[in-house]
């Protein structure tokens, strides 16, 4: 059974000269290898220079934390020690002069020297931990402290769950800004996860009003169909079956822009199959094992352009937030499952099962 949060508690200065009562150990959820997340408590990060104390309120499990669940790894970074996961957090400043603050939390600490960083392309730094990778740990536990510089506030209309779906919705944003659809355009989404359900928000909420999605689910799909999209298949996850009535309709669907959204071979395939020629292709799901393959006699011949989309621009946050408190965008609308950080292992069952959408864990009640 998970070992609960104790309720012993410290003092340390806050940046105010005062004294601020925090607990002295926090529960925590960390993957230890395939498959085993394990819920403990252990002694409190205090904050470093420039950081803040967050008490964290709602995390969401993001296809890449599946990633870390199932293969102990993304892309080239192995587990090399128990893990915290998540990287889309909300939660409210416990300390300092904003304490009390409702915020979201940008997981990507970008240097602020590096090219990238100084030449407006920070979600490219080479130097950037990020939260819930690697060696930094991420947002599934009780407090967390993070670079205050980081942290978006949120306007009240906006629920606690519902912060956490910021960032992925930032991630959407930056996607729609690589992908550039011309207004009156066509718009191919491949891959209904959560992800890809906001980014056919986004791109409603830019005026695009005619958009393919497809997805190997139908509950995804369905709520793709709720969500805006105006042509709507699922198809299964084989390259190759081309010939099925359903895949054979998605690709006759054409597009000027096609999204990638799910990471799997059989979706770049459609998306390359459906866009017109000369148009482009933006990459946003995150393949299993770091490996994408696709027919390059099929884009060669369409001389298409291949964009890669990495996370999401500093600016993406605070712009969707403002989306969402002018209801634009319904971040509640992929929420399908919640959970108390106690019962993360149950959650991280769901997300690899595919049942729902957007899982979201509650490390601490509101």
């Amino acid at each position: 059974m998970p070992t609960r949060w104790s309720r012993n508690t410290n003092e340390w200065p806050n940046r105010l000269g005062g004294k601020l009562t925090t607990p002295s150990t926090v529960e925590s959820a960390r993957i230890h290898g395939r498959g085993d997340v394990r819920v403990a408590t252990e002694p409190t990060a205090h904050p470093g220079p420039n950081e803040v104390m967050v008490r964290v309120t709602a995390v969401g499990l993001c296809g890449s934390d599946l990633h870390w669940f199932e293969e102990a790894g993304i892309g080239d970074a192995v587990l090399s020690r128990p893990l915290i996961l998540g990287h889309e957090i909300g939660g409210v400043i416990a300390d300092g002069p904003r304490a009390g603050q409702r915020v979201a939390v940008d997981p990507a600490i970008n240097c602020q020297k590096c090219e990238s960083c100084r030449t407006g392309h920070a979600n490219t730094c080479l130097a950037m931990p990020f939260a819930g990778h690697g060696t930094t740990d991420g947002g599934l536990r009780t407090y967390m402290s993070w670079p205050e510089r980081l942290l978006t506030p949120v306007p009240d209309g906006i629920g606690d769950d519902e912060i956490a779906v910021l960032e992925p919705l930032g991630v959407a944003l930056h996607a729609a800004d690589l992908g550039r659809v011309a207004i009156g355009g066509r718009a191919g989404v491949y891959g209904c996860g959560p992800i890809g359900l906001l980014l056919i928000q986004a791109l409603r909420a830019q005026g695009i009003t005619s958009i393919v999605a497809t997805d190997t689910l139908a509950h995804r799909a369905a709520a793709a169909k709720s969500m805006g999209a105006t042509d709507v298949f699922v198809v299964d996850d084989d390259p190759g079956r081309d010939y099925t009535a359903e895949r054979r309709a998605a690709r006759e669907w054409p597009v000027d822009v096609a999204f990638e959204v799910s990471g799997s071979d059989a979706a770049l395939s459609d998306a390359i199959a459906s866009v017109n020629a000369v148009g482009r292709v933006v990459l946003v799901g995150i393949p299993r094992g770091d490996r994408t393959t696709f027919d390059a006699a099929a884009a060669r011949r369409k001389e298409l352009s291949l964009l890669q989309c990495r996370r999401m621009q500093a600016s993406d946050l605070p712009r969707a937030a403002e989306l969402a408190a002018a209801g634009s965008v319904d971040l509640g609308s992929v929420i399908t499952h919640r959970f108390p950080l106690s019962e993360a292992p149950e959650a991280f069952e769901v997300l690899a099962e595919r049942r729902g959408v957007k899982i979201i864990v509650k490390p601490s009640p509101d």
